[in-house]
């Protein structure tokens, strides 16, 4: 796959190394690392939209990952320079699909959807995101790039 893909959709970069700690004994990323970092795009998507998950929490508000589709298409390596895209697929009142990449340069690595839904963490039952949230969600996913640091289009 080359970079087009990559500039498809509004899109927002986290970039990390691959460590000794993410491979097996080949160095070779273990699959179940990708998820980790994918979590870690995420994160940084919502502080990008001035979301920040431990004061979500102290406001009753988390993430929950129902459902995870991930196509494995080339492994990362101990050292490379990845990079985590993520997007917006999908904006409900209380769900969440998230269009996620991870690329080392143009090589696609990883593309997953990951569908979330918004509860709260005390009652463990879905909820209706906070209108402020979900205003910033449609925001990101209909603003052009240009509006949003740190994005790619």
């Amino acid at each position: 796959m080359t970079s087009e893909l990559k500039q498809a959709t509004l899109r927002q970069s986290h970039w990390l190394r691959v460590y000794y700690e993410d491979t097996d004994t080949a160095g070779i990323v273990y699959y179940a690392n990708y998820l980790r970092f994918l979590e870690r795009g995420r994160t940084e998507f919502l502080r990008t939209l001035g979301f920040q998950q431990q004061q979500l929490m102290l406001e009753n508000i988390s993430f929950a990952v129902t459902s995870i589709s991930a196509n494995y298409r080339q492994p990362a390596k101990l050292d490379d320079h990845l990079e985590v895209t993520t997007g917006i697929e999908d904006l409900r009142r209380a769900q969440l699909v998230f269009d996620q990449s991870i690329w080392r340069g143009d090589q696609l690595l990883l593309d997953a959807k990951i569908c979330v839904a918004c509860v709260d963490p005390s009652k463990g039952k879905p909820i209706a995101m906070r209108r402020d949230i979900h205003e910033q969600f449609m925001r990101w996913s209909t603003e052009p790039a240009s509006a949003n640091p740190g994005t790619k289009q």
